[in-house]
């Protein structure tokens, strides 16, 4: 959910600030928000203190999307994480988070195009995706 007193947010309004100042032609913008996806990943290890805890899974993978998409040829791809980052920001939508908890070691079923859909259409909760999705059957 939107929560503009916490950290998370901010950083993640100045993160796509930073990605959409990279796709409007400011490239330096692409590497200044992989550092600062590095920081909060850093900020919020030191927090959660677990490299498996899912604040620090969905800001891993993010740094990876980021990463991958630096190289000329692949910055189109930019385009994915500021669409998503924009919707975590005005929504409170976190597709990476989404796609984080279909991840084996983070759901207790097997992968099913009903859960599929019931992740990624379920509405943005408090807290993570995990705790929002209803029981299997339901």
């Amino acid at each position: 959910m939107i929560d503009y007193k916490e950290a998370s947010w901010w950083y993640w309004l100045v993160t796509v600030c930073l990605l959409t100042l990279g796709l409007v032609g400011y490239p330096q913008g692409f590497l200044l928000a992989i550092g600062l996806t590095v920081v909060q990943l850093v900020h919020f290890g030191m927090r959660e203190r677990s490299l498996t805890a899912f604040p620090i899974q969905v800001r891993f993978w993010y740094l990876l999307l980021l990463l991958l998409s630096l190289p000329a040829p692949m910055q189109f791809l930019y385009w994915l994480p500021t669409i998503g980052t924009w919707a975590q920001v005005i929504f409170g939508y976190c597709a990476m988070a989404r796609f984080v908890s279909l991840l084996p070691w983070n759901r207790r079923e097997p992968w099913t195009l009903p859960l599929v859909w019931r992740t990624f259409l379920s509405r943005p909760v408090r807290g993570n995706i995990l705790q929002g999705l209803p029981p299997t059957g339901a």
